[in-house]
């Protein structure tokens, strides 16, 4: 075990309240806290990526560069961001100019680490952005995410630090996104990686299922470099274990670091306004601790707003099923692990077979990992499942990386911005791809009054069955019957 302090990296600026308030933060509401934040000393504080740039969008009419340009000039703190490799931080694959144009632009606004996974764990679709990020002189920290199946052991994620490393990563993160890792395996794979690669490693969790602070500790006592948490009420549920009941459970622990408690109280006392102004965001649901995400091996977010989901289906006495079809889809697609945007495609498609039969609705999402439009599968795509995909699609499978088939696209990019008469710059262009029609919508609404609020169901990035750029489904009454509705993206 190492013998030196534990890091705490701080994740209530993106990932505590994406989990935890739809996203809703405002920058406003960030940057009173923002000096003692960069003043307690943690490893690096989490400020973009995710959901924030949609939502900071779609929702808050912030644009997300200014956002990271306040908080940058305000800390001197390295910031973080989550990438989904070439993704961006979107749910469709990017030509490689716009994934190199997202994250050079990016990092100079002031980005340090680019933490970039891939949903698959597909190597080949993290390549392009670890490569990119090393070239503008930043941190590239690969991601493994963490799930459980039949082809995933702690030999596998080993093996997959190992070919992050050998890409060029300067640290890795064991990513457990649902909060489902066990403190044991947590110990065996983080000892693993120890012994196995030269560079840091990170361990991220969420306290969903009332497990993460102790896969927390038992990640330290194999040697994990750092951990991140965050600061209640922002923080535990659907949230990362909160930074003073970390350093309460580290106490006369060899490795126990030292934060200001009394700076620590103060951040509180603020995130906890902030909580209380955002309270049509937030949920007692996400706040508690539930087992059914052991249970079911989703994301806990998931859980809470499929039920509603299931609901505006006509579904609700449906939810066991649904659940229990979640693994034969998962098993027929390659046992992919669930994070954005898997586990909503997954969770949609398995809603599908249950209410139509199985595979007799396939939606274009789960057709393109069948057929390999998202990467490699971690096991091979169930034949007939592939099968069926190929005639509904009138598409063939492929084998090659998925960005290998896409045309480079800044220059269409420039000249959809400049027919609109908006900015042409990078910043602009890279925003157009993932959400031309938020953008549109926020140059229109500038001045407009702020968008209604939704109703406390609002989803997280992590909880959304909204696929984002693909079809949509919805529930919809029609002359006092109710039915449910695919609209295509078209």
């Amino acid at each position: 075990m190492s013998a030196n302090p534990v890091i705490f990296n701080n994740t209530v600026l993106r990932d505590g309240h994406q989990s935890l308030a739809a996203t809703r933060m405002t920058t406003e509401q960030m940057l009173p806290a923002l000096e003692l934040l960069d003043n307690i000393g943690f490893g690096c504080l989490e400020t973009w990526g995710g959901a924030t740039i949609d939502a900071g969008l779609r929702f808050l009419k912030e644009f997300p560069f200014d956002r990271l340009d306040a908080i940058r000039a305000k800390t001197k703190s390295k910031h973080m961001m989550l990438l989904r490799g070439q993704n961006i931080v979107q749910y469709a694959h990017f030509p490689d100019d716009i994934v190199n144009a997202f994250i050079t632009t990016t990092a100079n606004h002031g980005m340090d680490i680019f933490r970039i996974f891939d949903a698959l764990n597909d190597p080949r679709n993290m390549g392009t952005a670890i490569k990119a990020a090393k070239a503008a002189g930043k941190e590239a920290q690969g991601v493994i995410c963490y799930t459980s199946s039949p082809v995933h052991n702690t030999e596998s994620f080993i093996k997959l630090g190992q070919d992050l490393e050998d890409l060029g990563c300067g640290s890795l993160c064991l990513k457990d996104m649902a909060g489902l890792v066990p403190p044991r395996q947590a110990y065996d794979i983080i000892k693993g990686l120890k012994d196995s690669v030269k560079i840091p490693i990170v361990l991220h969790t969420h306290e969903t299922a009332g497990i993460g602070a102790t896969t927390y500790y038992a990640g330290i006592e194999a040697g994990v470099d750092s951990i991140d948490t965050s600061i209640i009420p922002f923080a535990n549920g659907t949230g990362q274990p909160d930074t003073a009941r970390m350093l309460a459970l580290l106490e006369n622990h060899p490795r126990a670091p030292k934060y200001d408690l009394d700076a620590l109280q103060a951040l509180r006392e603020h995130f906890t306004k902030v909580y209380e102004e955002l309270s049509d965001y937030t949920s007692f649901a996400n706040e508690r601790v539930d087992a059914d995400a052991l249970k079911y091996q989703v994301p806990g977010g998931m859980l809470s707003n499929f039920r509603n989901q299931l609901k505006e289906q006509g579904m609700e006495d449906k939810f066991e099923d649904v659940f229990k079809e979640i693994p034969v889809v998962r098993k027929a697609l390659g046992w992919i692990p669930l994070v954005t945007p898997t586990s909503q495609i997954v969770g949609v498609q398995a809603m599908l077979n249950v209410k139509f039969g199985r595979w007799k609705n396939f939606s274009p999402q789960a057709t393109d990992i069948a057929l390999g439009y998202y990467g490699r599968t971690p096991a091979p795509v169930d034949t007939e499942v592939q099968r069926i995909a190929a005639t509904k699609s009138g598409k063939d499978p492929i084998t090659c990386r998925p960005a290998d088939l896409k045309d480079p696209g800044m220059d269409a990019l420039r000249a959809a911005l400049a027919a609109k008469d908006y900015p042409t710059n990078d910043e602009h262009c890279v925003i157009q791809a993932m959400f031309p029609q938020e953008l549109e919508v926020y140059y229109k609404s500038k001045d407009a009054p702020a968008a209604p609020k939704p109703t406390k169901t609002a989803p997280t990035d992590r909880e959304s069955i909204d696929l984002g750029s693909g079809p949509r489904h919805y529930g919809i009454n029609l002359d006092g019957k109710r039915y449910a509705v695919t609209v295509d993206e078209s």
